[in-house]
């Protein structure tokens, strides 16, 4: 139990942070600027992320162009960011301006993209690599695994309660399933990837997100009903569990515990955003779900 405490206590300055840069446009009483912070915190995560995975890609013997990774990692996350804040700032609330401000947010993306594969294999002719193919992979995967994700976060600034219940129903389905699988956990759900996952606790941690999801949900101001709360709750635990376990498939791979150790009972970026960087397509899903109908 101590550990869970320490990982509470963690968690609780991690939500602090990333809630303080969601609401800081509310309380500077600028739009703009909050969104400006909320890229500036999704661009560190982003890059963080990607050093860590850097870092277990090279434990299997790859070499991936570094510089060129974060480049384009911090393109695509800031890129989508300044489209979502020049775009929808004005008439976020019309499903129209929603709509043309996700499409921007495609095309800028898909600049980044049809800039960055070829610019990267061309870099690999004088990088004279034995595994050119797999290094150009896992030079770009952390554009798309962690940056595409985390720049989707200013859209959602727009539909904020969504973001905020994703983060609200994330650290209640890893709390709830940790204890529960400390407390009653027997039977392990995926030892090869994550030796602690229990049924039990995966079972509690699911059951308690979609109970939150209902209940508290709705409490928010905002034009989503029950059910679609309750689909919330959905992605946020299963999807959000198999987040986690195909970051632990990617660690545990090549021998390592832990992604990092920025945050003390949770390990480095990618164990605390695992899940998180699932959810938030999905979630921008359900945000487009509830502009259409």
């Amino acid at each position: 139990m101590k550990t869970f405490w320490i990982r509470t206590a963690s968690a609780t300055v991690y939500a602090l942070l990333f809630l303080g840069s969601i609401y800081s446009g509310r309380l500077l009483g600028n739009s703009k600027v909050g969104i400006a912070i909320l890229t500036g915190f999704a661009l560190f995560v982003s890059l963080g992320c990607a050093f860590e995975y850097f870092r277990i890609a090279k434990q299997q013997d790859n070499h991936p162009n570094q510089p060129l990774g974060y480049l384009f990692t911090a393109l695509m996350t800031v890129g989508l960011g300044l489209s979502s804040m020049y775009v929808g700032n004005a008439l976020a609330s019309f499903g129209v301006v929603s709509l043309l401000t996700l499409l921007v947010m495609a095309l800028v993306a898909l600049a980044v993209l049809l800039v960055a594969t070829p610019v990267t294999l061309m870099v690999e002719l004088w990088r004279n690599s034995q595994r050119p193919f797999a290094d150009v992979l896992h030079t770009l995967l952390p554009m798309l695994y962690c940056a595409i994700p985390l720049g989707l976060m200013p859209f959602l600034h727009y539909r904020m309660n969504i973001l905020v219940m994703c983060i609200i129903l994330v650290w209640v389905n890893d709390s709830f399933a940790y204890m529960g699988g400390s407390l009653v956990g027997k039977h392990k759900m995926w030892p090869k990837h994550s030796p602690g996952k229990s049924w039990e606790g995966t079972a509690i941690g699911v059951l308690v997100c979609l109970l939150t999801a209902i209940f508290v949900g709705p409490l928010f101001k905002t034009e989503l009903v029950w059910t679609e709360w309750l689909l919330l709750g959905v992605i946020c635990s299963v999807i959000g569990t198999l987040g986690d376990l195909v970051e632990s498939m990617l660690k545990r791979s090549v021998g390592l515990k832990d992604s990092g150790n920025i945050m003390p009972g949770h390990g480095g970026f990618l164990d605390r955003f695992d899940s998180l960087m699932m959810i938030l397509p999905m979630a921008t899903l359900v945000s487009i779900v509830v502009i259409l109908i």
